[in-house]
């Protein structure tokens, strides 16, 4: 007898983990938020086995947190997390860029200019909700391009965390028109296929949204 090797369709719980990654990311569900696990099962019309499946793998990722005794919350960075997560993702996304540069081929090019055009048309009707996910698909293009699994794996794991910030940088006055102008520079490199200055203007950029970011959440203190 031949043994069925089919593979399943996905799993119920990781369906789950997806869609709550959705409304963690879009801040549905909003940092230090408790996560009801009985309303959710409730609402997607599961029991609460896949749920707590979902919220397993969530913490693994490091997008919730499991406290004994207490129940699930959506993770909440401190200050001290984004003063050591922006420095690392500015060396990381910077060699993204400069490998990017070296590996992209005139379609790529073209692929990074129809998206930068899409930041320019956000930035002009200041929709800074669209300019920042734009700006998310245009980073994991940039990390695409880079073709480096390695680099793949790790800035990927921490560009989620950078994501749970909903980009609230972008609420600093003039910071819209900052990122986009350090966007334009970026695009000349890739145009210009000068990796180095990619590779900097990039890492810059970063510390630029860490800056604003830190002043930002000062002033809202």
């Amino acid at each position: 007898m031949n043994k069925d090797t089919r593979i399943s369709t996905k799993a119920l719980y990781q369906e789950v983990a997806a869609r709550l990654s959705e409304r963690i990311y879009s801040q549905d569900l909003k940092p230090g938020d408790a996560i009801d696990e009985q309303a959710l099962a409730e609402e997607y019309g599961i029991s609460r086995t896949p749920m707590r499946e979902a919220l397993k793998v969530l913490h693994s990722e490091g997008l919730v947190v499991l406290e004994p005794r207490r129940g699930c919350f959506v993770t909440e960075l401190s200050g001290q997390d984004i003063d050591e997560l922006f420095p690392l993702m500015a060396l990381l996304e910077g060699r993204c860029a400069y490998e990017a540069v070296k590996k992209a081929k005139p379609a790529d090019i073209k692929r990074i200019e129809e998206l930068h055009n899409k930041l320019e048309k956000y930035a002009a009707a200041n929709n800074r909700e669209m300019y920042f996910e734009q700006n998310c698909i245009f980073h994991e293009l940039v990390q695409k391009l880079a073709d480096n699994n390695w680099l793949k794996r790790t800035t990927s794991d921490l560009r989620k965390f950078l994501k749970l910030m909903r980009g609230r940088q972008l609420q600093l006055e003039g910071r819209l028109q900052a990122s986009l102008a350090e966007h334009r520079m970026l695009l000349a490199a890739f145009q210009n296929g000068n990796p180095s200055a990619a590779e900097k203007i990039m890492h810059d950029h970063l510390i630029s949204q860490w800056e604003a970011l830190r002043k930002y959440d000062a002033l809202a203190e």
